[in-house]
């Protein structure tokens, strides 16, 4: 027997509805790609996200056709979400940071009919133009600009495409297991891979981000994510944001300490979220400023690790609660949280700060365990001392690669992240390593593999390796060990120039180190550990 209440499908559309009905008037605060603000409110981004969708119709879309955005965090980019998920089409966010090669790949892979874009990336896009085969549209997330029209000649406005539209729109309402968005990663080896989200995962997961034990996001809020919209749908907060009806600044392309602080002040930011490097980049902006950041109250890490002594300068200086958490693209990606549980209150403020330092535990919707690294499904007891494979198993997390067939999952269904972790008996997680030695940099991550395999290919070196080493700035660098070939005469430059129109320049590399002989193993892998354990401190060195 089922039960008798009403049944309505989970769909994106029904969150930028509930914040046109409810929320009309709250602010959206926006940093145009110029530097000029915008402030508008909920009610204007939905009758745009409508004006947008009906512009899309004329497009002859098929249902689930994708629409690639390359842009950064501002209200058009926010009202094109609501428009192109809303419509039944897939939203696809692409990162402008990966390499033009790598750009191609997926927007080839996901075959996209429309690609739209921010004006300080036209140079991006008329570089791999000729290259892209699917897509048909091109529309710069702009006012009309004759410079852009010039150079592509196909493009059309944004500003042009819904001044003509009518504000009025009925969101179709289908199956909430429909795609909404896709997201590639690039944090494995060969290409990147695709993570399609659905309506309903988006949903859930609005939910579980604004809870009380997450982001304690509400109406009260005014949200600054300064994680990019392209980085896993900056982790979720435009859509929980309308959710909750709070307010959100979008801070465009300025992400320098100077010009957050400013936003965070004149705009009275609440809560901010982003990786460990921007808020060093913010603290050393407020220190030299005088500013104490008064309205903000949390700040959201995630990324990378968070330095202990970061949690305890927003702490101690601009009392603002540092709040870690874990996730990932294929999470969507929310997959822990650090808050603290009832039985912490009574600890010591040393204690408390301490147990600040772990990726904290799950929400309601993920679980997670630790298996062995021998076998898959043997999980390992939650003591917080026994390291293994981090695994993780929920309402959104990814169950297939976008186009695969094959499963992403283990043979009883969970994901393995590629993490080595501990879990203590409250679920609280602690990364140790990584197992496929990726390396993270400013939140973003580098294929060692990759690295390698390019080096490799230089006629003058025998064997590499390449090893994460801690970065004063980064959190982690990439440094190139290296074998040189008999007699050769090869130097750091000339390594490094090798790496040149091969990858994306931040990925290149921080040193090359030169050695007569790479420590190897039984079985004649070279052995990582010893080289981490023996160039740790390299670049952190004067």
């Amino acid at each position: 027997m089922n039960g008798n209440m009403m049944s309505q499908p989970l769909l994106i559309s029904s969150l930028i509805e509930h914040a046109q009905n409810y929320h009309a008037d709250t602010a959206i605060i926006s940093k145009n790609t110029d530097g000029s603000m915008t402030q508008s409110d909920w009610g204007e981004i939905a009758n745009n996200s409508k004006r947008f969708a009906n512009a899309l119709k004329t497009f002859n879309l098929s249902a689930s056709d994708r629409v690639a955005t390359i842009a950064w965090n501002n209200h058009r980019h926010l009202e094109s979400w609501y428009g192109i998920s809303g419509s039944g089409y897939i939203c696809h966010t692409i990162n402008p940071r990966l390499f033009p090669e790598q750009l191609t790949f997926i927007i080839n892979d996901a075959d996209d009919k429309v690609l739209i874009f921010d004006k300080t990336f036209l140079n991006l896009v008329l570089s791999i133009q000729a290259t892209l085969s699917s897509v048909e549209h091109y529309i710069c997330l702009d006012a009309y600009d004759e410079a852009i029209k010039t150079a592509l000649p196909e493009v059309q406005f944004y500003d042009d495409l819904i001044a003509t539209q009518s504000n009025h729109f009925d969101w179709p309402m289908f199956d909430e297991t429909r795609a909404s968005s896709l997201c590639y990663t690039s944090g494995t080896t060969g290409n990147p891979k695709g993570v399609l989200y659905s309506h309903r995962s988006t949903v859930l997961h609005s939910y579980a981000v604004s809870l009380p034990d997450s982001f304690k996001l509400s109406a009260t809020d005014r949200i600054l994510p300064v994680v990019p919209m392209f980085h896993v749908s900056a982790w979720g907060t435009p859509y929980a944001a309308a959710m909750v009806g709070c307010s959100l600044v979008l801070p465009g392309p300025m992400l320098d300490g100077a010009s957050l602080v400013q936003l965070i002040d004149d705009y009275q930011v609440t809560t901010a979220l982003g990786v460990p490097t921007i808020w060093q980049g913010l603290l050393n902006a407020a220190q030299q400023s005088g500013t104490q950041l008064k309205s903000l109250k949390r700040n959201v890490v995630g990324g990378a690790s968070c330095p202990p002594s970061m949690i305890q300068t927003f702490k101690a200086v601009y009392d603002c609660e540092t709040i870690h958490a874990w996730g990932m693209t294929e999470t969507s990606p929310l997959g822990s949280v650090n808050q603290m549980k009832a039985k912490h209150l009574t600890l010591s403020e040393e204690e408390q700060f301490k147990s600040r330092f772990s990726q904290g535990r799950p929400p309601f919707g993920v679980k997670l365990r630790i298996t062995d690294a021998e076998n898959s499904t043997n999980e390992i007891q939650r003591n917080g001392k026994t390291a293994g494979n981090l695994q993780i198993q929920g309402h959104w997390i990814v169950d297939t690669y976008f186009g695969k067939d094959q499963s992403a999952l283990t043979s009883d269904g969970w994901f393995d992240t590629g993490d080595i972790a501990t879990l203590d008996q409250d679920g609280y997680l602690n990364i140790s390593d990584r197992s496929k030695d990726l390396i993270k940099s400013g939140g973003e991550w580098i294929s060692s593999v990759e690295l390698e395999n390019i080096a490799i290919a230089h006629p003058e070196i025998d064997i590499v390796a390449v090893i994460a080493a801690p970065h004063p700035k980064w959190d982690e660098r990439p440094i190139l060990i290296a074998k040189k070939s008999l007699e050769s005469q090869l130097t750091e430059k000339d390594v490094l120039d090798f790496y040149i129109n091969k990858i994306a320049k931040w990925q290149i590399p921080d040193k090359v180190i030169f050695v007569d002989a790479m420590p190897l193993g039984g079985t004649g892998k070279i052995l990582k550990k010893d080289l981490r354990d023996q160039y740790n401190a390299v670049l952190l060195e004067a």
